[in-house]
């Protein structure tokens, strides 16, 4: 029964994947938005619904190195392993433009995660202040990004989607649902299984719950680099990170205040640091390529192996 409801489980993640997709790209061009947009926004905060669940019960239970772990470590696995695979399955293009405006948002949210390091914990007032700018960024890049979509629909016809808004929105909806769904059977029944091959529950944590969190963002990235839509590829792992580090965090904090492990400056920095690169990356290259995504799988491998090895 266990190994029905793993494949029951990837079914409905890719299956839920595909229809998002499909639903965020008629939805997007309804509303004349960018598909960027929707996968920064809709798409971004439907697939970081697990991190917010995680951190919340978490902080409620006391565990603050859950619920900032939580976060950090699903900044990474998004950058590493997401974007990895979506890059390895086709090569993913940046849209720089756009990028300019999110890549700095990007950037402020590891330099606030950086202060809560050096600061020891984040407050209710720093979480406020972290949900207050998610708010100012959304407002702001639908603003901008209306103003794109409309200089470009002025030269541009015959672009609208044929499906109903009621529809795309259902469809969008329903997929990131069915996603939330695969992944928890995935997961609940992947840490069954694990633990009667007798692996230990350092190690669950470690792989298959770490993992776990960001299969919605992995599915949606796959599937869009599948059919061909890239933007939203890029556009949901830039958005999740955003999301994890100003409204997870925020929102935790204005509920529990958190405190910063000791032991996770090492794993703060190294997010830093592989953020950096994702901009680095989308700046310059402006496209990441199948060999700069097996380099990121490789890497994410790294960083598991670096993780076991930790004295426990």
């Amino acid at each position: 029964m266990i190994y029905v409801l793993l494949i029951l489980g990837l079914c409905l993640l890719a299956f839920g994947g595909d229809t998002m997709v499909s639903g965020a790209v008629a939805l997007a061009k309804k509303m004349g938005i960018s598909t960027l947009l929707i996968g920064l926004t809709l798409v971004g905060f439907g697939t970081s619904t697990p991190e917010l669940l995680t951190s919340l019960l978490a902080a409620i239970k006391g565990s603050n190195d859950i619920a900032l772990g939580n976060v950090v470590g699903s900044n990474i696995a998004n950058i590493l392993l997401v974007l990895g695979m979506a890059a390895v399955i086709a090569p993913v293009n940046v849209d720089i433009k756009a990028f300019k405006r999110d890549g700095g948002f990007l950037a402020l949210s590891c330099i606030m995660l950086i202060m809560a390091l050096f600061l020891g914990q984040i407050g209710r007032i720093m979480g406020a202040v972290l949900v207050a700018m998610l708010i100012g960024y959304i407002a702001y890049s639908y603003i901008t990004d209306k103003k794109q979509q409309s200089a470009q629909q002025n030269t541009e016809s015959g672009t609208e989607s044929a499906m109903p808004i009621w529809l795309a929105l259902i469809k969008t909806v329903s997929g990131i649902a069915l996603m939330m769904l695969g992944a928890k059977l995935l997961v609940d029944n992947s840490i069954i299984l694990a633990r009667s091959w007798g692996v230990s529950e350092a190690v669950i944590g470690l792989t298959i719950v770490a993992v776990g969190t960001s299969l919605p963002e992995l599915a949606t990235s796959v599937m869009s680099a599948i059919r061909g839509h890239n933007d939203v590829a890029f556009g949901n792992v830039v958005g999740s990170n955003i999301y994890n580090s100003l409204f997870i965090l925020g929102t935790t904090a204005v509920f529990l205040p958190i405190a910063v492990p000791t032991g996770m400056g090492t794993d703060i920095w190294l997010m830093t640091i592989i953020t950096t690169i994702l901009i680095g990356i989308a700046l310059w290259q402006k496209r990441f390529s199948r060999p700069i995504g097996f380099a990121f799988l490789c890497a994410y491998a790294g960083y598991n192996y670096y993780l076991y090895t930790l004295p426990m």
